[in-house]
C-alpha cells in the first residue's frame, strides 16, 4: 500500500508526467467538443482546464512543478502564432478590401479592451502591480506576459486573465454574434480576434476558415497596437 505514494511521488517530479496529462487533457476536451456537436459551452480548452487543475488539486501538486513539464505547450504558442500567416495569405485579397474598417475596428477594439477592463477593475479596488496585469488580457499570451513584465505587472496573474478571457470569448462569440444578427464572416472572425486572441481564433476556425483567418489577422495586430498604446492607458488610471 505505500507502494503507489511512493511511485505517485517520483513520477509526480518527472516533467514527461504533465505534458502527457496536458495533452491528454486536451484530446479529452476535444472528444467532448465533438460529442456535443461544436457546442460552444463545451469548449476544449475550458475542459482541459477542469481536468488539470482538478488533478493539481487533488494530488496537490505545485504549479511551478506541473509546469516545468508543460511549458513546451507553452513554447509552442509563438510557432501557432507564426503559422497563422498561411490563412492570412490564402485570404489576402479579402483583406485588401476592407483594410480602412479593420484598422478602424483595430483602434476602437484594442483601446476598448484595455481602457475598459482597468476602468472595471479599478472601481472593484485592484491596485498597483495587479491593475497592471489587466491591461494586456486581451491580447496573446506571449505578447500579454511580456506587457505585463514591462507595466510592472504579475505575469502569472496576466497569463490567467488572458486565458480567462479567451474562453468567454470563444464561448459567447457564436451566440452572441448570431443575436446581433452579423453574417460577416469577416467581420466575426476580426472581432473575436481582436477581443479573445488565440483562443477566440481557434473556435473561429472551427465554424469557418474565413473568419479564423480574420481572426488571426486581429489577433497578430492587437497584439501589437497593445503593446504601444497600453502603458499610455494604464497612466491614466495611475
Amino acid at each position: 500500500m505505500t507502494a503507489l505514494p511512493d511511485i505517485w511521488s517520483y513520477l509526480s517530479e518527472e516533467p514527461l508526467l504533465w505534458l502527457t496529462a496536458t495533452l491528454v487533457a486536451y484530446l479529452i476536451g476535444d472528444a467532448a467538443f465533438r460529442a456535443s456537436r461544436g457546442n460552444p459551452l463545451v469548449n476544449p480548452v475550458l475542459v482541459a482546464m477542469i481536468l488539470l487543475g482538478g488533478v493539481l488539486w487533488v494530488t496537490q501538486t505545485p504549479y511551478q512543478t506541473y509546469f516545468e513539464g508543460a511549458q513546451f505547450v507553452h513554447f509552442m504558442l509563438g510557432p501557432a502564432t507564426v503559422a497563422l500567416a498561411g490563412p492570412l495569405y490564402s485570404n489576402l485579397h479579402h483583406v485588401r478590401r476592407t483594410l480602412l474598417p479593420m484598422l478602424g475596428a483595430l483602434v476602437v477594439g484594442s483601446v476598448v479592451a484595455v481602457a475598459s477592463a482597468l476602468w472595471i477593475a479599478q472601481a472593484l479596488g485592484v491596485e498597483g502591480a495587479q491593475l497592471a496585469s489587466v491591461a494586456p488580457k486581451s491580447t496573446t499570451a506571449p505578447v500579454a506576459i511580456g506587457i505585463s513584465e514591462k507595466l510592472g505587472g504579475l505575469p502569472t496573474l496576466t497569463a490567467a486573465l488572458v486565458i480567462l478571457t479567451g474562453i468567454i470569448g470563444a464561448v459567447i462569440v457564436t451566440p452572441l454574434m448570431n443575436a446581433l444578427r452579423i453574417r460577416d464572416w469577416r467581420a466575426r472572425g476580426f472581432a473575436v480576434g481582436v477581443t479573445a486572441h488565440g483562443i477566440g481564433t481557434a473556435r473561429a476556425f472551427q465554424v469557418n476558415e474565413t473568419a479564423g483567418a480574420f481572426a488571426g489577422i486581429g489577433m497578430g495586430l492587437n497584439a501589437l497596437l497593445t503593446a504601444l498604446i497600453a502603458p499610455y492607458v494604464l497612466s491614466l488610471f495611475n
